[in-house]
Order: structure tokens, then sequence, then C-alpha cells
């Protein structure tokens, strides 16, 4: 199973991902925000991070995609949508992490599109939400290339004024398809319509 976009292909992650995702993981900016730049545990990857989610691929076709090149397979890092813990609604929660050395050329939003757009279109989710911390701006700045605004009960980051705090967008899905569903990243359609017709589900 893969999805691709013009330039990225994103699938399911396994247990043969776990030191990849340990080594973003080791990388201290890379966990500014996460962690405050500590490390996760191999261990937590290895028994805890992977087995959730392939057992939320198993039961709601949902988890964590690992993120590579199209051209020459480099690791770039991963997207998510995952099930909210305190919900049922039919939301999910997005988030990605990028290795330092891909920031900058907009693989965090174009994964991202492709992924929302294959949930909004094979699934009858209503909502993706995503949160970051009131300083990421970096963050905040992919969320609006994916069409998402802060949600109605979230604070601005002005309004934190330097404190401490995260900060929800979201896009519904008759936003996405009254926008997104034609356009990715500012783009003409057709560009968008090759990203997600190249989904492959059997591979």
């Amino acid at each position: 199973m893969a999805i691709d976009s013009q330039r990225l292909r994103l699938h399911p992650v396994s247990h043969e991902d776990v030191e990849r995702l340990y080594r973003l993981d080791a990388d201290p900016e890379v966990m500014r925000f996460v962690s405050g730049g500590r490390s996760t545990a191999r261990s937590t990857i290895a028994d805890w991070v992977v087995p959730r989610s392939q057992a939320q691929f198993a039961s709601h076709g949902t988890g964590l995609w690992t993120v590579s090149l199209r051209r020459g397979g480099a690791f770039v890092g991963w997207v998510q949508l995952r099930l909210p813990r305190h919900s049922f609604a039919h939301e999910l929660e997005l988030s990605y992490r990028i290795a330092r050395e891909h920031w900058g050329r907009g693989y965090a939003a174009e994964a991202s599109s492709a992924l929302i757009a294959v949930t909004f279109l094979s699934t009858d989710t209503t909502r993706v939400f995503a949160s970051t911390h009131a300083d990421h701006l970096a963050s905040q700045r992919v969320m609006g290339k994916l069409g998402m605004r802060l949600s109605p009960m979230s604070l601005s980051p002005e309004q934190f004024d330097g404190a401490d705090g995260d900060i929800e967008y979201e896009i519904l899905r008759e936003q996405w398809a009254s926008t997104r569903g034609r356009h990715a990243d500012g783009h003409r359609s057709g560009r968008h319509r090759r990203a997600i017709g190249t989904v492959d589900m059997t591979a």
C-alpha cells in the first residue's frame, strides 16, 4: 500500500522503520517543540509507536506513514492521521515530523496534503485537526498551506504573548472540497489529480 505525491512516497510504518524513526528523533532540533529536545527511546518506538500505529491501520485504516523521496528513496520523515484519544466524532488528528536536512522544501505540506486528500475521498472523516506550539511558526505555515484555519475554540498565536501553549488548526470536509479538492498548494487541479491518482491500495 502506498500513496504517491509529486515528489514523495508514503508507506504505512513497519518494524523495518524503527532505526530511521529513532535517528529522526535523536536530533534535538527536530524534537525542540515535541519534547524540549529530548530523543525518543528506541524501545518506545519499537514496542509502542509502531505497534500502536499498525493496530490503527488494522482497525481503522489510518496511522503513521513514513515519507521518502520518489527519486532516490531517501527517508524524509513521517506524516500521521490518527484517532484522537478522547473523541467519538468522525475526525482525525494530523501530525508530521521531517528530518532537518529536508526542512524548507515543502515536504511536510506535500505529504500531509496527499494524505488528507485520500482520507476525505475514501473515508467518512468530517474534520482533520492539528495542534502546534504557539511559537512554532514553521508548523503553522504548513497548516496554512493545507488550508487549515484556527479552530473556533483555539486562541490565536498573538493571544499567548510568548507564553507556553498549543494552538489548534482544523480543516472540515466541505472546506477541503471547495478548495483543496480542486487545488493543492496553489497549483492547478490537474497536478492534484495526478498526486492522488497514484494511490496504490493493493501493493
